[in-house]
């Protein structure tokens, strides 16, 4: 069950000069977060795992759903509750046929035809962009705007979470657009106080 509205992208790089990663997030669970997808790409296969094992723990504790990028391997060993898959990933379909209900599963799409792709095969939720223009995601072109975030929001069934230069000020726009909810990543590990970032932006979702 999707039963969150923030969804929190893991980055240990925009971090690393005033936490740990594990710190940073068990800053941002103390704050609310019910969802963090672990997605740090460039580790290798027994690092990621160790790490994965970390954050099932404090996900854990704080009743949180905890996702895995693209790795459906490490997301059954370390017993995460998701998969987070992009367009270079094995296909959703693929992965529902293999992990039956035991994951859920969110799909990265860029347009429409995507987000129609994921639901049918079987996705839990997508996240949909950039919406807005943002320096990470440059190489999708250019940004989708609420125009199009409204339009995919209207002819899918499934939850959409804006993603791309989300930032708090930004979120009732999105919400008006149909968005579900929002997946940030600076926006939340930027902030000189994460858990007060979080709570800040949990409550701002919650009261639109």
């Amino acid at each position: 069950m999707v039963d969150f509205r923030l969804y929190l992208i893991t980055n240990r790089k925009l971090i690393a000069d005033r936490y740990s990663l594990t710190a940073a997030v068990r800053q941002a669970l103390k704050g609310g977060v019910k969802a963090i997808q672990l997605r740090e790409k460039d580790l290798d296969t027994r690092q990621l795992l160790k790490l994965t094992y970390k954050m099932r723990e404090m996900t854990r504790k704080h009743n949180a759903k905890l996702f895995i990028n693209d790795r459906i391997d490490i997301a059954l060993a370390a017993g995460a509750d998701g998969v987070h898959l992009t367009q270079n990933s094995i296909p959703a379909g693929a992965v529902r046929k293999v992990v039956k209900n035991k994951l859920l599963i969110g799909v990265s799409t860029h347009s429409l035809k995507e987000a129609k792709e994921a639901e049918k095969a079987g996705a839990d939720f997508i996240t949909l962009g950039p919406v807005y223009r943002t320096p990470s995601k440059l190489k999708y072109g250019k940004p989708l705007g609420l125009d199009k975030l409204a339009e995919v929001s209207s002819k899918i069934n499934i939850p959409v979470f804006a993603i791309g230069g989300i930032k708090s000020r930004r979120v009732k726009y999105l919400k008006n657009a149909g968005a579900y909810g929002v997946a940030m990543i600076s926006e939340v590990f930027g902030a000189e106080d994460i858990k007060g970032k979080a709570r800040e932006i949990i409550r701002i979702v919650k009261d639109i």
